[in-house]
């Protein structure tokens, strides 16, 4: 009897200690605290996320803007030119007229007025003024401003993301399955509009013994999925995150990492537009991997 119970106790650990082993490995450990370095650098740069400091629509035709409330756009408070300009929106193009006394630069170059956005031609400025600047975005039939404070205290006070452990049981294998015939995607955002974006194909992959799929787009040179699943409004953000991976080689063959599975930039401030998971893409398991919820937007 003893030796069954000292055989069962030591089979135990073999077993603990292999899981352990496959959920730690130093070399992916020390990539992975690369990428998340990575990471933190990206949302705190000027492109980043946590610099944000306005999201203001524009409506056709002239918009002053600037701190004063007697702008059609009014900016913060703390925005160093009670009235900076006017912001003209007619079709799909922004010309901007600075107020005599306002300076600033587009693209960092001196400048008074002129073209600042033209969708057809694909022109977005970026127009600094001191410590902060703007570039004009479109979602749909909205045009607006997309406001930056460069010195944002949120900058300063971002340390990082709490993370799940790392666990390499959900990096996995996947199959990328290209649909035969082109075909798109209706992919939402936090606006309430819908658009159809071409669909890369369909991720078939194994986690945990059970087989699920992931419809992807396309990002640059990676594949993006946006999923939700059993962790989203209890240890992660409420409406999903994101993740990249590689594009996928001459069999059809790409990598899933959950351990970079990322917030939306919704999760970091209310100036966002984030797209949210398709319905094919809400799994009914928690994915105890990547990062946690953040903040309260």
């Amino acid at each position: 009897m003893k030796k069954r119970i000292v055989f069962t106790l030591l089979t135990t650990v073999i077993c603990s200690t292999n899981l352990l082993a496959q959920r730690s490995n130093p070399a992916y450990d020390a990539e992975l605290q690369q990428w998340i370095g990575k990471r933190i650098a990206y949302l705190k740069s000027t492109d980043g996320w946590l610099n944000l400091a306005g999201l203001l629509w524009l409506q056709p035709g002239n918009n002053s803007f600037g701190s004063s409330k007697q702008n059609k756009v009014v900016f913060p408070g703390h925005f160093p030119f009670s009235q900076a300009g006017e912001l003209m929106w007619t079709d799909a193009q922004v010309s901007l007229q600075l107020k005599p006394g306002v300076t600033a630069t587009v693209n960092g170059k001196g400048f008074t007025q002129g073209i600042v956005f033209d969708a057809k031609l694909g022109l977005s400025s970026v127009v600094k003024m001191g410590d902060w600047q703007f570039s004009i975005i479109q979602r749909g039939e909205k045009t607006g401003i997309r406001l930056r404070q460069l010195n944002h205290p949120a900058v300063t006070a971002f340390l990082g993301t709490d993370r799940f452990a790392t666990d390499t049981t959900y990096k996995v294998e996947a199959t990328l399955i290209k649909p035969a015939i082109p075909k798109t995607i209706a992919i939402s955002n936090v606006l309430g509009q819908t658009n159809e974006q071409p669909l890369a194909g369909t991720l078939l992959f194994t986690l945990h013994g059970q087989s699920y799929s992931l419809q992807a787009l396309t990002e640059g040179d990676e594949l993006f999925i946006l999923f939700a699943d059993a962790t989203n409004g209890e240890s992660t953000y409420g409406a999903g995150r994101f993740l990249y991976a590689p594009m996928p080689d001459a069999n059809g063959k790409t990598a899933l990492d959950f351990n970079k599975a990322i917030n939306p930039p919704c999760a970091f401030t209310p100036f966002a537009t984030c797209p949210l998971p398709p319905k094919q893409n809400q799994l009914a398991i928690a994915i105890e991997a990547g990062e946690k919820d953040y903040g309260h937007h």
